[in-house]
């Protein structure tokens, strides 16, 4: 009798792990196997379910660590395989994950391709985090609590955001799945390091329901938030999602499902929330409500039937009654068969969402579309750091586009969620110039010189204040600038035509210089000016691509130059006969200055003037045997001064 003791102790205390297991108590579950542990040596099934309650408690390192054991035993499934390299590519071990990926796919040839995929997602991540874009990140520890905290929104003068941390009876109930207290929405009064203690949002918004997720309307007189309810559980299988669509609670026999609830504010008070129409609690999830910096589009998530994956992203359009429109599929240019969720707007109508389904660096990656309705184009992943290899969503970008607040996991232990404040830093470096002109030698022919005290003036584009300096003696200039503002250098002179450039740096480092020429010409009535690289097709007049380009300069001389007026010429070489040339050359001329005039140039300022082979610049004539390089030398276009400044 004695001897079976051990055997069916271990197979009650199994039998216990396990109902809380199928409970969704995983906080308690673990702790359960885990003892059984203490006593007995380790088997697949208690591996397995350690590793599966860490999984889904969103803890990757034990997860990871869990599942490690687990594929050390004979009989574990591919989809073990998996959850190790998913958690593997979580916690940044890149090189496990491949490995874990390619074993994946020789185990499930169905599913060699994706796996394939992933593991190249994981050599692309890698690249990322070795070269991270210049932004600053610091946890907002003024707002973090040692729970979860999550989704912030602007509201008034500081933040409403999500938390699960003790504050009030309202939430002191702690939850089975995590062992944590309930979700609630809170409001912190402040900005950057400067917050007063956050605060729960009153009834009826936070009540005896959980809640997180909300966003304010644009004159923030109406929240819609998300709400979590308690519902019968139907034969369908339950979400076990614990990151978004939050958890089970309350016995096995029902499950949480996601609203979205809408409350006025009236007279200083919120009013009852409303719930969205397209809410269907019995069958599905709706949550995580996003609207378009207009408010007439309303974005969330959902696990409603007919998406493209495990959750899927929604628009419903406010139609003119008030009243939300049916809701529709963003497709699958946003929507992977993965999970995707957290939708947010920046302020230049930037639509931002987390993603685990397209490939990123691991768990949820925040990603960028542009567009507006349904409608979106190729999605834009953010990268380091504002990635990282564990989960990354609701973001939150501020008037600037350059600063902001998202949530992570990434420096936690155990998988809860963090607020996180990040600024683009850009990086200084030099710009190196010089002004100079160009001397005719002979026809075709030019050198070089320097012009010096020439006076040059950067501009950030937009902006009409200036840095000034003068060229030395050997026309060289310089300006501090930052990385990734587009600036405009002036060059002027007097005897000159004023020159603006534009200039879009790329600073790697503070030791990059970077270089640009500043070509000026004299402002001398009557002396033609070639302008470079305009080209035609074969007995055409029409304007390229890339002559336009070269007109473009010519508009900005002008716009530079508000008071002097121009003759455009066009040139032809001596092949055809006269009239064919004069007409052809006119056309051109025509074309080119019309093209001028379009873009803004009055039409007074600037006349057309076709000289077809008249003005040769070499002895290239009729009957003349010429190299092609001597007739291209007269295909010329051409500007000359009739009007200075």
């Amino acid at each position: 009798m004695g001897v079976f003791t051990p055997v069916l102790a271990q197979k009650k205390e199994l039998k216990a792990a396990n109902a809380l297991y199928q409970q969704f108590h995983y906080a308690k579950a673990v702790e359960a196997y885990k003892k059984i542990l203490e006593h007995h040596q380790p088997t697949l099934e208690v591996s397995q379910k350690i590793a599966e309650c860490y999984r889904l408690m969103n803890n990757s390192k034990e997860t990871e660590f869990w599942y490690a054991q687990v594929i050390g035993f004979t009989g574990h499934t591919p989809k073990d395989i998996w959850n190790y390299a998913e958690a593997a590519r979580k916690n940044g071990n890149y090189a496990k994950a491949q490995q874990s990926y390619s074993a994946y796919g020789q185990a499930v040839p169905a599913e060699a391709a994706m796996a394939e995929n992933l593991a190249a997602a994981c050599t692309r991540a890698q690249e990322w985090l070795a070269k991270p874009l210049s932004y600053k990140l610091k946890k907002v520890t003024a707002l973090n609590s040692e729970n979860t905290d999550f989704s912030p929104t602007y509201y008034q003068d500081g933040l409403v955001f999500t938390s699960n941390r003790p504050n009030s009876e309202k939430n002191a109930e702690l939850s089975g799945w995590t062992g944590k207290p309930d979700f609630k929405l809170f409001y912190a009064k402040g900005s950057d390091s400067t917050w007063q203690a956050p605060e729960l949002l009153p009834e009826p918004i936070n009540n005896k329901f959980q809640n997180g997720s909300a966003v304010f309307s644009p004159d923030q007189a109406t929240i819609f938030f998300t709400r979590i309810n308690k519902v019968k559980k139907k034969t369908k299988k339950a979400n076990t999602d614990p990151f978004s669509w939050v958890k089970f609670q309350g016995g096995s026999e029902y499950i949480n499902r996601l609203e979205i609830f809408i409350s006025e504010k009236k007279e200083d008070k919120w009013t009852e929330p409303k719930a969205f129409p397209y809410n269907k609690v019995a069958e599905y999830s709706v949550g995580h409500p996003a609207l378009s910096p207009d408010g007439n589009y309303m974005y969330f998530a959902s696990d409603m039937p007919g998406g493209q994956g495990e959750t899927d992203i929604y628009v419903s359009q406010k139609q003119a009654d008030g009243t939300w429109g049916k809701p529709e599929n963003l497709g699958t240019d946003i929507n992977t068969a993965g999970k995707e969720m957290f939708p947010t707007f920046g302020p230049d109508s930037i639509f931002y969402f987390s993603s685990e389904g397209h490939n990123g660096m691991g768990g949820l990656d925040i990603y960028a579309a542009e567009g507006s309705g349904s409608t979106w184009g190729k999605v834009r992943n953010l990268r380091a750091p504002l990635n990282s290899p564990q989960d990354d969503f609701g973001i939150l970008v501020d008037k600037t586009n350059e600063a902001g607040y998202l949530s992570s996991n990434r420096e936690t232990p155990d998988g809860s969620d963090d607020l996180y404040a990040f600024k683009l830093v850009r990086v200084a470096c030099n710009l190196a110039g010089k002004a100079i002109e160009k001397i005719q030698v002979k026809p075709g022919v030019f050198r070089e010189a320097p012009v010096e005290n020439v006076l040059l003036q950067l501009f950030k584009e937009g902006d009409t204040t200036a840095l000034k300096s003068f060229s030395d003696a050997n026309g060289i200039f310089s300006f501090p600038i930052l990385d990734g503002v587009q600036y405009i250098v002036k060059g002027s002179k007097p005897g000159y035509l004023t020159r603006s450039v534009t200039v879009a740096p790329n600073c790697q480092s503070t030791l990059d210089m970077i270089k640009m020429g500043m070509v000026l010409n004299r402002n001398t009535l009557n002396k033609p000016i070639i302008i470079e690289n305009i080209y035609y097709d074969l007995d055409k007049y029409d304007i390229r691509p890339d002559a336009a380009i070269e007109l473009d300069k010519l508009v900005r001389t002008l716009q530079d130059n508000p008071k002097i007026k121009i003759e455009l010429s066009s040139h032809t070489d001596s092949r055809q006969t006269h009239s064919y040339n004069n007409l052809l050359s006119q056309m051109r001329a025509d074309a080119a200055v019309n093209y001028i005039i379009s873009k803004g140039i009055a039409s007074d300022r600037i006349i057309a003037k076709g000289y077809g082979e008249t003005k040769l610049l070499n002895k290239c004539a009729d009957n003349v045997n010429c190299s092609e390089a001597d007739h291209q030398l007269n295909r010329r276009t051409e500007f000359k001064i009739l009007k200075a400044n």
